[in-house]
């Protein structure tokens, strides 16, 4: 009898500890992680992250949803980067995308219908919601979306920050091997946003392109006269990050960037050949360049580097930290 009550208080004292066993840090997967500051915030996190809607502009309806953030995260995270993606690099993506939303909610835009404060287009960042990635993905959705899920919830309420304030996490699809610097692309500068190599992207398929434009196709676009002498224009000299800085047509002055944008290019690192009526642009990479790469975030993990690592890597400088104190008042004025 002695030795079967001794059982039972055994037993019940198992019973009373079981809760603290089983509490498993939030985001952990039987999969081993890399060991990162962001991966070790996450396995500390006991309380429930804050909650906090995003008043988006869905731009197919016209209309503006609030929208949980961590669902919005995954939307974005969904649209805006592949699901086969390493896990480091969705996670990369999920805490550029949080970041994104939170400096324009501690930042409002005015010039955004119904209190919006992001639209779901490239203007921001591309977001969908499950009914449009189920459409989108068909049978397949089940497996990608919790993909998506395990990258948001493994950096739940964690955004980037400089000198204690949120970035502008700009990012982009492929660099041409080196990032921009934030001025040499946008008027401003910013200390996070520096020029750093990327030679992860010389496996996408997006790191070369081609365009070509008949001769008349491109005087027009640029509001150029050419001469009759095959030749096209002058490159004058480079940004940091490898791409056109500025270039001189018949005597008419263009930045980089305003060809790439005039002409619907890739990429501002460009080169061209005339041959008889056809110009050729030659690119490499995708996008402005500015922040992270997609496909040099996804390199990298697959090179062994936590997301942590990764997006220290792109926004220099920059720690990881809670969201919370950052969207209180946004929260409170709701």
């Amino acid at each position: 009898m002695k030795r079967m009550v001794g059982s039972l208080i055994l037993f019940a004292a198992i019973l009373i500890l079981l809760p603290s066993i089983l509490v498993l840090p939030f985001g952990t997967t039987e999969m081993k992680q890399p060991v990162s500051e962001g991966n070790q915030m996450a396995e500390k996190k006991v309380a429930e992250v804050v909650e906090v809607e995003v008043p988006v502009y869905r731009s197919a309806k016209t209309v503006t949803t609030s929208i949980p953030i961590e669902d919005y995260v995954k939307g974005v995270v969904a649209a805006e980067m592949p699901t086969d993606f390493n896990m480091e690099a969705l996670k990369a993506q999920a805490l550029t995308a949080r970041t994104f939303v939170v400096t324009k909610l501690t930042n409002p835009p005015a010039d955004l219908p119904d209190q919006a404060v992001v639209t779901d287009t490239v203007q921001d960042q591309v977001y969908r919601d499950e009914a449009e990635l189920k459409k989108a993905w068909g049978k397949d959705f089940k497996e990608k979306y919790a993909r998506i899920e395990e990258a948001v919830q493994a950096t739940a309420g964690q955004i980037l920050t400089y000198d204690g304030n949120p970035i502008y996490a700009s990012f982009f699809s492929t660099s041409n091997g080196y990032t921009e610097n934030s001025e040499d692309y946008w008027e401003n500068k910013a200390p996070y946003l520096r020029s750093v190599e990327s030679p992860w992207d010389v496996d996408s398929p997006k790191y070369e392109d081609k365009a070509t434009f008949t001769v008349a196709d491109f005087e027009k676009k640029l509001g150029v006269t050419l001469t009759n002498d095959q030749s096209i224009g002058t490159i004058k000299n480079l940004t940091e990050g490898k791409r056109v800085a500025e270039v001189s047509i018949n005597g008419k002055q263009f930045t980089g960037r305003e060809v790439r944008d005039l002409l619907g290019l890739r990429s501002s690192d460009f080169t061209w050949d005339r041959s008889g009526d056809t110009i050729t642009v030659s690119t490499k990479g995708f996008g402005h360049g500015v922040g992270m790469s997609q496909y040099g975030a996804n390199g990298m993990a697959e090179d062994g580097s936590a997301y942590s690592d990764i997006v220290k890597y792109y926004y220099q400088g920059v720690a990881i930290s809670e969201m919370e104190k950052y969207v209180t008042n946004f929260t409170a004025q709701r």
